[in-house]
């Protein structure tokens, strides 16, 4: 089944596009096209409204020390910005990428893994530019590899998820029990996952992060036939956690298939909402620059709340 694919009109679009990413065999080469690629186009499209600069300037608010104002800055724009200084504006940046089976599957040729290994290194990448200090977990029902938040660690980081293959089943409670126990430094952490467990436990899980003080983040990641079960005519489905086997004809269950998942995400995005962590949903089939200008915009935002 072919499946209509969201093209991004932004300049440098090609260098986007995950069946192109594929091809890229240098996770770090990856990673530098994408974000060079994606911030020109930003710079050549000035309306989208995001700055560039804000992990160098923020807005005066009342009370704030006027002796950090940025005249020079003021006198371009007619508004006020505080210079904020690189001990202010580091951060710990960490990213969580779920390496359990399910993450193997893929209909077309990028596989949910390779997606979420494109997106994590890029997301990295952006923001060690941005002078944060970069991490890395992979898990499954605990955790696989860790590299601590770190200025010089983005390269063991990129290996590591060179690395990561998924192997065995994935449970996020005990996972994300032992992320938060090594994240002590509060911080901005984003979570790659498809997310195959119960609303009420995917949001008891996220609480383990979000207690600590993090930032959170969730890009929740399907591929394209999980969303809309193609098929014709009778076929089997095999659970990739537990291979189990179950035959089934997908044009009798696509509708109320369509309603569970639809369900399940909407279910999931209000619980995010309602706890202040930030969720996006994702497929395969999406070029990259979705993702990133979802992020780019969320860290301005918090940028701008400091």
């Amino acid at each position: 089944m072919s499946h209509a694919r969201a093209r991004s009109s932004a300049p440098g679009a090609q260098f986007l596009d995950p069946e192109v990413l594929a091809r890229i065999d240098n996770l770090e080469l990856l990673a530098r096209t994408v974000v060079h690629g994606f911030l020109n186009g930003l710079h050549r499209a000035p309306h989208l409204g995001l700055s560039m600069d804000f992990a160098e300037h923020r807005p005066y608010v009342p009370g704030d020390d006027i002796r950090h104002l940025d005249w020079k800055l003021f006198g371009r724009t007619d508004r006020h910005y505080l210079k904020q200084y690189e001990a202010e504006t580091n951060a710990d940046v960490v990213a969580l990428l779920d390496v359990s089976a399910s993450m193997s599957y893929g209909s077309g040729p990028v596989s949910k893994i390779d997606y979420a290994r494109f997106l994590t290194a890029c997301l990295l990448h952006f923001s060690r530019k941005q002078r944060d200090r970069v991490g890395l977990v992979t898990f499954d029902t605990e955790v696989v590899e860790y590299v601590p938040a770190s200025a010089r660690n983005l390269e063991l980081a990129l290996h590591m998820l060179d690395r990561a293959n998924p192997g065995r089943p994935g449970e996020l409670r005990p996972a994300l029990l032992q992320c938060a126990e090594r994240l002590a430094r509060r911080g901005m952490v984003f979570l790659v996952s498809d997310f195959y467990e119960e609303p009420d436990v995917i949001m008891e899980s996220l609480s383990l992060l979000k207690g600590r003080g993090h930032d959170l983040m969730i890009f929740h990641l399907l591929d394209p036939a999980e969303r809309e079960l193609p098929g014709e005519g009778s076929t089997t489905f095999q659970d990739l956690e537990t291979e189990e086997i179950t035959p089934v004809v997908p044009e009798q269950l696509r509708a109320g298939y369509k309603e569970m998942i639809e369900a399940h995400v909407a279910a999931l995005r209000e619980r995010c909402t309602g706890n202040r962590i930030d969720y996006v949903l994702l497929d395969t089939s999406q070029p990259l620059d979705h993702a990133l200008f979802r992020y780019l915009t969320i860290r301005e935002r918090k940028a701008r709340g400091r």
